[in-house]
């Protein structure tokens, strides 16, 4: 019933075991899936940026170039303007203003002026430059130089750069002022900066002109990245821990990872480069993840109920089993004590059968004992008439050879007894070394009277060396004198009677005792109690139990066969007695 109890814990057992490892599987599948997600539609998302911020770049660098060379023309068209030219002849500037800023609205420029040979403003669409001096700027000097257009860049007092396009005028091959236009690119810093995270403008030097960031506007790239604030230890640990699957970041710009695009404009080795952050991948990767994890969460969830639930229906049957196995536990209790009572019981039955079984062997040897005995008495009775007759006839030397003839026979006796006394003893608990050889030989002197009584042939083949194990002497002569009395018994039928006895050493002893009789009709049957082939009356067929077990005690096998040529096989195997054995005992 123990069992039964058992075996229902056990079957609650392997589910628990089973959820959890689903469980499990279902968090390594989530962390799996989400990392590959992440890793897949960063790169994706990163790609489409990357690609979103190319067309944007080659449109703001074509809107930045569109706005140049329209603005180049403007120089060119207002140097051959007549009105101009005759202002300048003339020195009558009161239109040239107003013919100025009739053209400003339509060519789109920042502003146009005009000056004279001297560099001094006589007409501007900025009335609070009129009369200003330009006599030593650069756009004034180069245009004066030159007969094409000049393009001039020039920083601001009040920061960032103004951007001229200037162009000597011309009138009866005689040089009589420049026209000055100045482009309004500004108002590219300020789209962009509405769109892109940033950009910037560098010149053929690598100065920045324009820039969405006004403190870049004069640097190089280099020294306006360097000049970002520097983001501390627990910063950069955050910033670190915000992009851990995106792809490695250009440049960082205000802690935050950029990725940089960059692009050539076609005019005198301007570049543009963008910086974009990657917010927006983040954003769209992170709705997709939060979903996936939203969707494992509810699938761990439903496990953790259906675990829950089982875990809760295992307690309830567990609850009503546990007084049914407390009842089961004390049965189990008493039943066990029981048993250990009956194998006790057996051990002791055990012990009487083997007793009795030597004692049996016993009778039916007294006969032939006390035959044996018998003549050493009569030949006794006859010595000690015939010593005292020679002692009559005063012959003490020849009554004294009587006497010691009587003496032999009496240590004759005396071994008889000594050999049927330890047979019949219980043996001894404690295990010696036994050679194999003397008790063979032991075994056989005790059976002598039976021996010479039958006409049975016995072969004995024994090594030379002594054959040692370890062992109880007593109880192995009485497995051996088990062995070659069934030997007899075996063939008292056989025409020719022979018993062969056969005592080998090899990685274990072994005595082989075989004979000639019919053979042995049931093999698995042999050993088992109660079982015998012989007549009623002539054994209980306790003998090679007994035998199989004190065998079996000892570390060693009996096993029987039937001959090739007919008769019964029965083998004793003992483990022999070496230093290592010895050593173990």
């Amino acid at each position: 019933m123990r069992e039964d109890g058992s075996s229902t814990k056990r079957r609650g057992g392997p589910l628990t075991w089973r959820g959890r490892l689903a469980l499990a599987a279902i968090v390594a599948v989530a962390v799996g899936v989400v990392w590959v997600t992440n890793a897949f539609l960063s790169e994706r998302f990163t790609e489409t940026t990357r690609n979103r911020a190319e067309v944007r770049l080659a449109l703001y660098s074509g809107n930045l170039v569109s706005e140049l060379r329209r603005n180049a023309i403007v120089p060119q068209l207002l140097a051959r303007d007549p009105a101009l030219i005759g202002a300048l002849n003339s020195g009558d500037f009161t239109q040239s203003t107003q013919r100025l800023m009739s053209f400003v609205d339509e060519i789109g420029a920042a502003s146009l002026m005009l000056l004279d040979k001297e560099g001094r403003a006589v007409a501007a669409t900025d009335r609070e430059r009129l009369g200003s001096t330009h006599r030593s700027e650069p756009y004034f000097v180069e245009a004066l130089r030159t007969s094409g257009t000049v393009f001039t860049t020039l920083p601001r007092e009040e920061g960032g750069y103004r951007f001229t396009y200037s162009r000597r005028v011309e009138g009866q091959s005689r040089t009589l002022g420049a026209i000055l236009v100045e482009v309004n690119l500004a108002k590219f810093e300020r789209t962009w900066s509405g769109i892109s995270d940033a950009v910037m403008v560098t010149d053929s030097q690598g100065t920045i002109v324009l820039s969405t960031e006004p403190r870049w506007r004069g640097l190089t790239e280099a020294e306006a990245l360097e000049r970002e604030p520097p983001l501390t230890a627990i910063q950069r640990a955050v910033q670190e821990a915000v992009d851990w699957a995106t792809i490695p970041a250009d440049a960082y710009l205000e802690g935050q990872a950029v990725m940089r695009m960059e692009t050539r404009i076609p005019f005198r080795g301007w570049r543009m480069a963008s910086f974009t952050t990657y917010a927006s991948v983040r954003d769209q990767v992170n709705a997709v993840l939060a979903l996936e994890i939203m969707a494992f969460a509810i699938l761990l969830a439903g496990g953790f109920y259906l675990l829950s639930r089982k875990t809760a229906l295992r307690m309830a049957l567990f609850q009503r089993e546990s007084a049914e196995l407390r009842d089961l536990n004390a049965r189990l209790q008493r039943e066990i004590a029981e048993r250990e009572r009956m194998q006790k019981s057996l051990a002791v039955a055990e012990q009487s059968l083997e007793q009795s079984s030597k004692l049996a062997v016993l009778g039916e040897m007294s006969a032939a004992v006390s035959h044996e005995l018998n003549q050493p008495l009569a030949a006794m009775k006859t010595y000690l008439a015939g010593a005292r007759l020679l002692l009559r006839r005063n012959r003490p030397e020849e009554a004294l050879t009587a006497f010691h003839r009587i003496d032999g026979l009496i240590e004759r006796m005396g071994a008889i007894t000594r050999q049927l006394k330890a047979y019949a003893g219980k043996g001894a608990d404690a295990l010696a070394p036994v050679d194999l050889a003397e008790a063979l030989t032991s075994a056989l002197s005790m059976m002598e009277p039976q021996l010479r009584q039958g006409r049975v042939r016995i072969n004995r083949v024994l090594p030379e060396a002594p054959v040692m194990v370890m062992g109880d002497r007593v109880r192995i002569e009485q497995v051996i004198v088990n062995l070659i009395r069934n030997a007899f018994d075996a063939v008292k039928s056989a025409p020719d009677p022979e018993v062969d006895i056969l005592l080998a050493r090899g990685e274990t002893a072994v005595l082989t005792v075989r004979d000639n009789g019919d053979g042995i009709e049931d093999l698995t049957a042999l050993f088992e109690p109660f079982y015998t082939t012989k007549a009623p009356g002539d054994g209980v067929g306790l003998g090679l139990a007994i035998s199989s077990g004190i065998v079996a005690d000892l570390g060693g096998r009996l096993t029987a066969r039937n001959a090739e040529g007919g008769g019964a096989v029965f083998e004793m195997q003992l483990p022999v007695l070496n230093e290592e054995t010895r050593a173990a005992e």
